[in-house]
C-alpha cells in the first residue's frame, strides 16, 4: 500500500509551522502559484544528479504548489534515496508521493510539494503499455491540486484523460491538474483536456528539451466542472537549461 513519504517529510510534518498557501482577496478570491516541472529524477543535462540544484530552481521561482514527474523513491539508482524527502527538506514543504511503478528495489513516480499541510491525498492508477502512469490527488483548505505524468502511447493518454475526469467528477472545491502530458497543444489528447480543463500555461512556449526548447508538452489546468473560475494572472517558463530536460512551467492563478 502506498503512503505518505517517510523520514524528512515526517520531521518537516511534525516540527515546521507552515506559511499562508494563499492570499484571499476581498474574502472572495485566491491567488496560488503552481510549478510543474518534470525533474528527471534530479538528473540534469551534465548527467550530474543534484538535489539542491533542484531545490534551488524551486526556491527561487517561489511557489506554494509543485507538480513533480519522474521522481525514485528508495531505489539502486538513486542510492536508497527517497528524492521528494531530499527536495522536501531543500525547500521546506510539505511532499506526498505518488509510486507508478515498483523500480530497482524501490519505486519510480510522481510527487506534489505544498507550502500547506495536505488534508488528504489518493492515487488514481492510468493505463501505460510501456509503463504503469498515475495521477496524485492532494488536497488542501481551498482547493485540490492534482500531478501526472501521462503515458508515451496516445491511446493510454486518451483514456486517461477520460479516467481522471471519473476520478475528480464529484469534488466540489477549484482543481488544477499539473504535469507532463507527452502530447503537444494541437493534439487530440490535448483537445480532449479542453473540454473539461481551461488551460494557464502558454502553449507557445516550448518546454523540451530544455538545452534546445522545441514543443510544449508540460502543462498546467483548472477545472471547468466544478464551478469556480480559475484566470491566469502571469505564467512563464524558467530559462533552465541545465538543471533537467525539462524546463519548469509557473502559474499564477486566481480563483473566483
Amino acid at each position: 500500500m502506498l503512503s505518505l513519504v517517510s523520514g524528512i517529510f515526517i520531521l518537516i510534518l511534525t516540527s515546521t509551522v507552515c506559511s499562508p498557501l494563499n492570499k484571499t482577496i476581498d474574502n472572495k478570491q485566491i491567488l496560488v502559484k503552481i510549478l510543474s516541472y518534470n525533474v528527471r529524477n534530479c538528473r540534469g543535462m551534465d548527467n550530474i544528479t543534484d538535489y539542491k540544484r533542484i531545490a534551488n530552481i524551486i526556491n527561487s521561482i517561489s511557489p506554494e504548489i509543485v507538480a513533480l514527474q519522474e521522481l525514485d523513491s528508495a531505489t539502486i539508482r538513486s542510492n536508497g534515496k527517497v528524492v521528494l524527502d531530499e527536495l522536501s527538506a531543500f525547500t521546506n514543504m510539505y511532499g506526498t508521493y505518488g509510486a507508478s511503478i515498483a523500480y530497482q528495489g524501490g519505486k519510480y513516480g510522481i510527487g506534489i510539494l505544498t507550502k500547506q499541510k495536505p488534508i488528504s491525498w489518493r492515487r488514481v492508477a492510468l493505463p501505460g503499455r510501456e509503463e504503469r502512469r498515475s495521477l496524485l490527488i492532494v488536497e488542501l483548505k481551498d482547493f485540490v491540486i492534482c500531478c501526472t505524468h501521462l503515458s508515451l502511447t496516445e491511446e493510454d493518454r486518451a483514456a486517461s484523460v477520460d479516467i481522471i475526469n471519473e476520478a475528480l467528477k464529484d469534488i466540489s472545491k477549484p482543481i488544477f491538474l499539473a504535469g507532463d502530458f507527452n502530447s503537444v497543444p494541437e493534439s487530440e489528447v490535448i483537445q480532449h483536456i479542453e473540454k473539461n480543463w481551461s488551460m494557464l500555461n502558454n502553449p507557445k512556449i516550448p518546454t523540451i528539451p530544455s538545452n534546445n526548447p522545441q514543443k510544449c508538452i508540460d502543462y498546467i489546468f483548472a477545472a471547468k466542472f466544478t464551478g469556480q473560475v480559475s484566470r491566469t494572472i502571469q505564467t512563464f517558463v524558467e530559462n533552465e537549461p541545465l538543471a533537467s530536460d525539462h524546463l519548469p512551467v509557473l502559474v499564477e492563478a486566481e480563483i473566483n
